[in-house]
């Protein structure tokens, strides 16, 4: 009897402790976070960061490329070229520097006239006061452009009904190491 009560507080404690730095996702949590929103007024949240997009397996793989056009795909605009990705998200450029999150998705060359993606990404954070949220961002990135806007379509977490745009800013972009760093900032609207 002893031993099953040490396992059964041994277990609240790990539930206590792993939701203490989540936001309540059971259904009833959700519901009741619903009718209080009436109440709530919007906040604004700014974030910065940089994302490391690499699809060379000598320097962080993060990136592959899992179907292709048998048309297009070989030369620039790349047209038809589908890649999954699990891509750092970190504080600074260099990829040692302090990591904030991932981006897991993916991303679709999309034009027959210019170097552009559909993105379909979600960004999971794994620090500080967004540590498990995430916002989720679906949009086109031409990436020639110096700033590109993608729309923030939704979040979780102290992300819930989130909505806003993330700024695209390529900060490194090497063709040959197949590898991109690109400057984020974010401002997302939410309850």
């Amino acid at each position: 009897m002893a031993k099953l009560s040490i396992i059964h507080t041994t277990l609240i404690l790990f539930s206590i402790l792993s939701m203490s730095n989540a936001t309540n996702q059971s259904p009833k949590a959700v519901e009741n976070w619903m009718e209080n929103l009436k109440q709530s007024k919007p906040k604004v949240t700014k974030l910065h960061f940089y994302y490391h997009n690499s699809r060379n397996p000598e320097m962080n793989l993060s990136a592959v490329q899992v179907a292709s056009a048998p048309v297009f795909s070989a030369q620039p605009p790349y047209f038809g070229v589908l890649t999954i990705t699990d891509d750092p998200l970190t504080a600074g450029p260099e990829i040692s520097s302090k990591r904030v999150g991932y981006a897991q998705g993916f991303y679709a060359t999309s034009s027959l006239e210019e170097v552009s993606m559909l993105m379909g990404v979600t960004f999971v954070f794994t620090d500080g006061e967004c540590n498990g949220s995430t916002l989720a961002v679906l949009g086109r990135n031409p990436i020639e452009e110096r700033y590109r806007e993608l729309p923030i379509v939704g979040g979780t977490g102290v992300f819930r009904l989130a909505r806003g745009i993330v700024t695209l800013q390529t900060y490194f972009f090497n063709f040959t190491m197949a590898l991109a760093i690109v400057e984020m900032n974010v401002v997302a609207l939410h309850y």
